[in-house]
Parts: structure tokens; C-alpha cells; sequence
């Protein structure tokens, strides 16, 4: 195996109960029996992993967990968080880790592995895009993805967040309060929710709440948010509130300002201000392309 970096010491967060949940990717491209098995046998082999288009190299720990339940090993040549650029290399591929083991095994973990690598990676590549470009327009505050993921992949879509640079927000409801719109007009007034979420959350969770306007965000603040955000404000009147909400409550409280509401690559710099603190966004890992990568028995 290569030698440890930064990007992959993500693969020590993940929890101790997340490999069942590769056992049921398993389980479920296998619900039976394996013909294709059948067919190839057991007898020992090695196959290749190739990466065939440009973007980040994410989700080793996933893609090893496969083939470990596979009976396999995985040696890797490339690093987590690795550009990777086949147009660099003469066969337009890139030779990115060498899988062992039966081949049977070999076959019966290449698309579960390959399809978790190839979504994985594609995250992570949208992420760096995002990340950087914000960078470029002089942004130094959070950029952070959101919980708009995939039911039952939400693990893999948070990992490649981080590999690809950003902030994974709140990873599930239990993570952070958020109060939305619906919070507020269920419970009759920004204050009564903030209150009430307090009262539960205690001191050791932030709450946040979303307000579609100025005089609600000075109503949140008042009742005592960690995070205020100002959820689908155009780029000027982000700008404009974000600088009066700061002069306002300058030395009176402390709070996080986060902008939401259809940012993408085309239009985050345009939020880009020194009164934001957070930007957050679903483009990174909503209807991104994958890396394309494959998987070839040597012969």
C-alpha cells in the first residue's frame, strides 16, 4: 500500500458500523447465485484498475471494504485526493491500483467497487472545481455541501465532499438544529423555535436557522442562533444584509452568516463577500458526471 497523507486520514472517521452497509451493496448485486462465477472459476488472478477520464481520486476506503469482503487485496499506486489526468498518458489511462485474489472474487466485486469509486470520485472532482474557483475569486471563508444526498449512500457522499476540500455541513439530523421555514411556521415564530431547540439540543449543539429576509435574521440572532442563513437572497442583497447584519451585532453576539440557495459553479463568486462566512450548495454532489474507471483481469 502507498504511504499515508492527509486526504486519506478521512477514512478514520468513518464509523465502526459502515462496512455492513458494502455488505449490502453486495448483497444486493448478488441475491443468488453467480453464473458469471461459475464460469471463470477460482484460480488465482490479478487485475488492473485504470482511471479513464480526468478528476480526483476518492474513496479507497470503499473500494478496498469491497473486495476485503471479497476475499481480495488491493495495492494501490495513487494517492486519496490525487488529480488524475489520463490525457498525460500515452494509452489515455491511468494505471491508479492492482487487485488480487480469485477470479470469481475478482468479478463478483468489480461493479459494486467501481460504481462506489466512479461516484465517489466524481463528488470529490465537482467539490475541488467549486472549492477552487471560490478560492481564485479571493474567498477564504467554509464551503460546505448539503444534506440533499442519496438515501443509503449519504457515507460515500460526504467522504467525497471532504476529499474534494469542503466542509460536509451537517451530516444528519442529529449533526446540528436546523430550522427551516417549516420549523418556524409549525412552531409560530423564529423565537418560540429557537427557543424549544435549545431547550433540547442544550449547549453541546449549534442551531441554525434559515430566514428569507433581514428582520428575520436580527429575530434569529436575537433568540440566540449559532448560524443564520440567508437562504435564496440575490448576490447584491446577500452582500448588502450580510454588511448591515455584522455592523449591527458587531460586540453585542456572536454568529456564522451562510448563504444558500442555488449556488454553482457559474454563480458562486458572484456571493463571494468578507461578511460571509459560510457558502453552502448541493451542485457539488447533485447530477455531477463520474470519473470513469475500469477494472481489467491481467492476461
Amino acid at each position: 500500500m502507498s504511504e499515508s497523507t492527509p486526504q486519506e486520514s478521512f477514512g478514520h472517521l468513518l464509523p465502526p458500523s459502515w462496512t455492513t452497509q458494502v455488505t449490502s451493496w453486495l448483497a444486493e448485486d448478488t441475491p443468488s447465485f453467480d453464473y458469471g462465477g461459475y464460469v471463470v472459476g477460482a484460480a488465482p488472478r490479478t487485475a488492473t484498475l485504470y482511471a479513464k477520464s480526468p478528476g480526483i481520486l476518492a474513496g479507497r476506503p470503499f473500494f478496498d471494504e469491497v473486495f476485503r469482503q471479497c476475499s481480495c487485496t488491493v495495492t494501490w499506486h495513487i494517492d486519496e485526493g490525487t488529480p488524475l489526468d489520463p490525457s498525460s498518458d500515452p494509452t489515455n489511462k491511468i494505471r491508479v491500483a492492482t487487485v488480487e485474489g480469485p477470479t470469481r472474487n475478482l468479478l463478483l466485486g468489480e461493479r459494486v467497487a467501481l460504481n462506489t469509486l466512479s461516484r465517489c470520485a466524481g463528488i470529490a472532482t465537482s467539490t475541488r472545481r467549486l472549492v477552487s474557483a471560490l478560492r481564485a475569486a479571493g474567498y477564504d471563508g467554509i464551503v460546505a455541501g448539503t444534506r440533499k444526498t442519496t438515501p443509503g449512500f449519504r457515507l460515500v457522499e460526504k467522504y467525497a465532499m471532504l476529499v474534494g476540500g469542503a466542509d460536509s455541513h451537517r451530516v444528519d439530523l442529529s449533526a446540528m438544529v436546523m430550522l427551516k421555514d417549516n420549523h418556524v411556521w409549525s412552531r409560530g415564530s423564529i423565537t418560540e423555535a429557537v427557543r424549544s431547540a435549545r431547550r433540547a439540543a442544550g449547549f453541546a449543539l449549534k442551531i441554525e436557522v434559515e430566514v428569507q429576509s433581514e428582520e428575520e435574521a436580527d429575530e434569529a440572532i436575537a433568540a440566540g442562533a449559532d448560524v443564520v442563513m440567508l437562504d435564496n437572497f440575490t448576490p447584491e442583497g446577500v452582500q448588502v444584509a450580510a454588511r448591515r447584519l455584522k455592523e449591527r451585532w458587531a460586540g453585542k453576539r456572536h454568529f456564522l452568516l451562510e448563504v444558500s440557495g442555488g449556488l454553482n459553479i457559474e454563480n458562486a463568486a458572484s456571493y463571494v463577500g468578507r461578511d460571509i462566512d459560510i457558502l453552502s450548495t448541493s451542485s457539488i454532489h447533485q447530477g455531477v458526471p463520474h470519473v470513469d474507471f475500469s477494472l481489467k483481469i491481467d492476461h
